[in-house]
């Protein structure tokens, strides 16, 4: 396997190149790289490269890791302090491909759209917490990569001096109509400007680093604040995070859908939180007290385990669940005991725990037999009997009342 080239070489930057530097070297290699517009066969190997290249270095901890350690995750076990919810080759939130997509196609780098969207669309993107987080509530720094307003135009589109004009071809409709000769006659159909994209207006100094979109590429930190109680599957929404519109139209939204990652300690139904509590067996028969490590943080909670207590018996202690989210009140903690037999009891306690089950032995013996003379008379009984109903001879009384007169 062939070792990854020094990112620096990778957007032929200097190692003390500032964030702008690095963006505008990426963005210029991008363009060319894209497989929108090259068709060279490693055109993608390379584009994905770039991308990588400008994930590291446009962020800051990623960027000291490299620069330190030659790895943006730094040494073993030391990681950045921000959830990383994108992914530049695919899977969960929006990727730099995607990014692309909407950048290329968002003023012409596509032939084939037939209307323009000048709204940002909204962005989704995953967030992973821990159970404990997700009870006290948290808040979380995500980086992703979004469309956003361009630095150097200030969303505008154009360069200095540049100005917007009506569009020469489509007289400011953002429509063409083109006539076709066919068999049946003249066809015309309706397209989008070629010229102006179907914005109707065209700038004339377009800003170089979006190409007159007003948007380019740009790696983004936000800040989330998770509350107390969320449950996997719902979504918070940040408002104007997501892509930027066209030309200073209104941004998309950001929206993070939580996903709660399962606990060692506990299993969540609902906002009851399950766990075990272990005794040994002479606990059980007493009963005992548990004390435990709660949800929250420094949290001790107090199982009371009742006398005669049950493998897989469930203790319930109110109060002490996952919290409701958006109230006060919480739900239930729910400890299910496992009775263990000890077995590093000493020999005194052994001849104690001997002598009680000798003692129970005792009192469940069965009654005592009654004397032989009794069993003989009994069986001699019993033995007339059966020989007095085993003669022919015997029969049922006759009915006195069946047939007889009145």
């Amino acid at each position: 396997m062939e070792p990854k080239r020094d990112y620096y070489e990778v957007l032929d930057v200097p190692r003390d190149a500032d964030e702008k530097t690095i963006k505008r070297a990426f963005l210029k290699k991008a363009r060319k790289l894209h497989p929108d517009v090259n068709d060279a066969p490693d055109a993608e190997e390379r584009f994905k490269e770039v991308n990588e290249a400008y994930t590291v270095l446009s962020d800051e901890q990623k960027r000291a890791n490299y620069d330190r350690y030659g790895d943006p995750n730094g040494p073993a076990g030391f990681g950045s302090d921000y959830v990383d919810v994108s992914d530049i080759f695919g899977g969960g939130g929006f990727g730099f491909g995607d990014i692309f997509d909407s950048f290329f196609g968002g003023m012409g780098g596509r032939s084939g759209s037939s209307s323009q969207r000048t709204r940002g669309r909204d962005m989704g993107i995953r967030l992973t917490i821990t159970l404990e987080e997700a009870a006290a509530g948290c808040k979380k720094t995500v980086a992703y990569t979004r469309l956003a307003p361009c630095e150097d135009c200030g969303g505008t589109g154009a360069a200095e001096g540049g100005k917007m004009h009506t569009c020469d071809r489509c007289h400011g409709t953002g429509r063409v109509v083109e006539v076709q000769r066919t068999i049946f006659g003249q066809m015309q159909t309706q397209t989008s400007c070629p010229v102006c994209h179907g914005q109707g207006q065209v700038i004339d100094h377009p800003c170089e680093t979006c190409e007159g979109q007003g948007r380019a590429p740009s790696r983004e930190r936000v800040e989330v604040q998770v509350p107390a109680g969320v449950h996997s599957g719902q979504t918070l929404t940040v408002e104007g995070k997501g892509e930027a519109g066209l030309r200073g139209d209104a941004s998309g939204n950001l929206v993070v859908s939580v996903e709660v990652a399962d606990s060692d300690r506990f299993e969540r139904q609902g906002d009851d939180l399950y766990c075990t509590v272990q005794v040994d067996s002479l606990q059980a028969i007493v009963g005992t007290t548990v004390t435990i490590d709660g949800i929250m943080e420094g949290e001790r909670v107090t199982v009371e385990v009742p006398a005669g207590c049950q493998f897989g018996q469930r203790v319930v202690v109110s109060g002490r669940g996952m919290p409701r989210m958006g109230m006060i009140a919480r739900g239930n903690l729910v400890a299910v005991v496992h009775v263990e037999t000890p077995s590093d009891l000493t020999k005194q306690q052994l001849l104690d725990v001997a002598a009680l089950v000798a003692a129970r032995s005792l009192d469940a013996a069965p009654a005592p037999e009654a004397p032989a003379e009794e069993r003989e008379g009994f069986s001699a009984a019993a033995e007339n009997v059966a020989e007095h109903f085993a003669k022919e001879r015997w029969h049922a009384p006759k009915n006195p009342f069946k047939g007889g007169r009145r």
